[in-house]
C-alpha cells in the first residue's frame, strides 16, 4: 500500500459520532410525549398502551414507589423510557415492565443506556435479580434477542399463557 493511499483514507471525513443519550427520572411533562411514543408505530395493542400509561400514572403519582420510570433523551428530543419495579414478596428482586424507544432512535444504544442505569441504580439498592415476562410471538423477536445479548436468558416458559398459541417467556438475570 503507497503512502498516498493512506493520506487519502486517512482524510476522508468521518462520521459524526452518535450522540449518547441523557438519562433521567421521569417527570409530568413527559407524559404526553410517551403516549404518543406508545401509539407512534402501532406496535403495542389498546390495551398495552392502556396498562403502559397506567404505570407511567403510578410513577408520577409516586416516586420511588411500586413504579419507577427512566427517560432517555436523545438530540433533545425523548428518545425512549423504561418502567420497573420491586417484585412483591420478595427480597431483592425487581420486575423490568416496560422499555419502549422511538423508531428513530432505535440502534442507536439507547435502549442498552437506559437498561444499564436501571441495573446501576437496582445494584445501588442491594437488588439481585431482575425478571422480564415477554411473549414468545415472532414479533417480540427483536426485545428477545436484545434480552439475551444484554445476559437475561430465558429461565422458563409458559405454554398458552397470554391465548391460544402465545407462550409466556419469563426471562432473569441475576445482578
Amino acid at each position: 500500500m503507497s503512502s498516498e493511499t493512506v493520506l487519502q483514507r486517512s482524510e476522508r471525513p468521518r462520521p459524526p459520532l452518535p450522540s449518547l443519550p441523557e438519562i433521567r427520572p421521569l417527570q409530568l411533562r413527559d407524559r404526553a410525549p410517551l403516549h404518543q411514543l406508545l401509539t407512534k408505530d402501532g406496535l403495542f395493542t389498546r390495551e398495552e398502551v392502556s396498562v403502559a400509561l397506567e404505570l407511567l400514572d403510578g410513577a408520577l403519582a409516586e416516586p420511588g414507589g411500586e413504579y419507577r420510570v427512566l427517560v432517555a433523551e436523545l438530540d433533545g428530543g425523548l428518545a425512549g423510557y423504561v418502567c420497573y419495579g420491586p417484585t412483591p414478596m420478595t427480597d431483592g428482586t425487581w420486575d423490568l415492565y416496560w422499555i419502549v424507544t422511538h423508531p428513530a432512535a432505535r440502534g442507536n444504544g439507547v435502549a442498552l443506556a437506559l437498561v444499564a442505569r436501571m441495573e446501576g441504580e437496582l445494584r445501588a439498592l442491594g437488588a439481585r435479580m431482575v425478571r422480564v415476562e415477554t411473549s414468545r410471538l415472532d414479533g417480540y423477536g427483536a426485545a428477545r434477542a436484545f434480552y439475551e445479548r444484554l445476559g437475561y436468558p430465558v429461565a422458563a416458559v409458559i405454554s398458552d399463557f397470554y391465548r391460544a398459541g402465545d407462550d409466556l417467556l419469563v426471562i432473569c438475570k441475576r445482578l
